[in-house]
């Protein structure tokens, strides 16, 4: 559990960075936008799976303001927060049965869920940094061992 939460820490120091870097561009950059917004609900997505409820209605891909986007980051960082501060290391492994989008059903342990939302995560923070670099902006320096390096 100790190495899953640090992940989540992790994914909310990056998170943090990409939207702070956003926010600060002086031309938005709306594809970057679009993919940061999917990362975030998506995580509101799993989080839902997670809790047992259904995730129909929440949108996966959609338009956020960044102003939406930083209130999601928030709430989401929350959430898991409280949702890992109770999952103990023998439930870790129990099953959770949830339907994606288009209503197929699965069933994958709590842990494979979690490491899923963590690489998601980082694979769709990869790609806003080429469209950053593409518009000669900085990428945004979000690897997992400078986040350790920070913390200590």
């Amino acid at each position: 559990m100790e190495s899953i939460q640090s992940m989540f820490d992790h994914l909310h120091w990056a998170n943090v960075r990409i939207n702070n870097t956003l926010l600060s561009l002086s031309e938005p950059n709306k594809q970057a936008e679009k993919l940061f917004a999917h990362t975030l609900l998506a995580e509101r997505v799993w989080i839902t799976r997670l809790v047992g409820k259904s995730s129909a209605h929440l949108p996966i891909w959609t338009d956020l303001s960044l102003k939406s986007c930083d209130e999601l980051l928030h709430k989401n960082h929350h959430d898991y927060r409280t949702y890992l501060s109770r999952v103990t290391e023998q439930e870790i492994e129990q099953i959770v049965i949830y339907k994606n989008s288009t209503g197929e059903e699965f069933h994958n342990s709590i842990r494979d869920i979690l490491v899923h939302i963590a690489l998601h995560g980082q694979y769709h923070r990869g790609q806003i940094n080429l469209l950053l670099r593409q518009n000669d902006e900085e990428p945004v320096s979000s690897d997992y061992i400078i986040f350790k390096r920070e913390e200590q």
